[in-house]
């Protein structure tokens, strides 16, 4: 079965970023991206919710993850970027979603996923199935959600 082909299963269609992990270069740059529409989608529903949204993606990330990562044969394949759309998610909560905000928030994220500064690269090495395809990104969000807090109570975000 090709990589492509995958895409007929909902599962996968899910966890491969409804085909952007397929990128040839960058997968979870480019699975990052799908992070956007997602904000914009939940974002007005306001925080309770938006978290609510980001917990459900982030735990039904574990199964739609591990299951691909079994077809794939590859623990965290680069194809596999929900935990990334995730990992986006939760760098925006509570946050308004403007240009600004959505730009930064998905450097921040790039950043602390590519980098994995210690816990992220420590737990990427140790946690295998879905949960360990997961929890770098889920951190690699909250780090970079720390920032984004910090950033926009300070004002540094412009047009805030």
């Amino acid at each position: 079965m090709t990589r492509v082909a995958l895409l007929k299963n909902p599962i996968h269609l899910l966890s491969l970023g409804f085909g952007t992990g397929l990128a040839p270069k960058a997968p979870g740059t480019f699975g990052t991206l799908v992070g956007i529409p997602a904000v914009l989608l939940f974002e007005p529903l306001g925080v309770e919710a938006y978290l609510g949204v980001v917990v459900a993606f982030a735990l039904f990330g574990i199964f739609l993850c591990g299951e691909t990562g079994k077809v794939l044969k590859q623990h965290d394949d680069p194809a596999i970027v929900w935990d990334e759309i995730v990992g986006y998610m939760i760098a925006m909560i509570a946050l308004p979603a403007t240009w600004q905000t959505l730009l930064l928030a998905f450097v921040l994220f790039r950043f602390f996923d590519i980098l994995k500064p210690w816990p992220i690269r420590w737990l990427d090495k140790r946690v295998k199935g879905g949960f360990g395809v997961m929890v770098d990104d889920i951190l690699a969000g909250l780090f970079s959600l720390l920032i984004m807090h910090i950033v926009w109570q300070l004002g540094w975000i412009p047009g805030l």
